[in-house]
């Protein structure tokens, strides 16, 4: 799979217009229960780009079905299943996914964007952590020396 097949992280957060996804899910739909591989990667990556929720949720579990089924798949879903749940917070599942492409493709540009956007997500998360523990523990104290105080 060459690099330029993968979408940037800019990419990955332009949604598509309500139409663009209907297209995608009316096709998805009109092939039922025969329904493509390649149907199925675009409608899941269609409502991964999505600002909703539940359609990433719902795209993820897409991939994640086309990643089990379609051994021939797998590689190709390694970055689309990492930015499906980097997307969602998933930051664990993100790095999984991300860190098993890079084994295949150790200098792939996307997923060495990805393991920093990953890295910095949950570092910045952690800071925020921190500051609201740290919040508490100053309320907690300030209401403790205050009950001392009464005393």
């Amino acid at each position: 799979m060459a690099e330029s097949n993968l979408p940037s992280m800019s990419d990955a957060d332009t949604c598509l217009s309500d139409s663009q996804l209907e297209v995608l899910r009316k096709q998805y739909v009109r092939e039922g229960e025969y329904v493509t591989e390649q149907t199925r990667f675009n409608y899941a990556w269609g409502l991964i780009k999505s600002k909703n929720r539940r359609e990433q949720t719902q795209g993820v579990l897409l991939l994640t079905d086309i990643y089990r089924e379609v051994p021939d798949r797998r590689r190709e879903c390694l970055f689309y299943l990492a930015l499906g749940h980097f997307k969602l917070g998933n930051y664990n599942d993100a790095r999984k996914f991300n860190e098993s492409l890079l084994e295949f493709e150790p200098t792939n540009g996307q997923a060495l964007a990805l393991r920093r956007e990953i890295d910095d997500r949950v570092a910045q998360e952690g800071y925020i952590g921190m500051a609201i523990v740290g919040g508490v523990v100053a309320v907690g104290t300030l209401v403790l020396t205050a009950l001392l105080k009464k005393k």
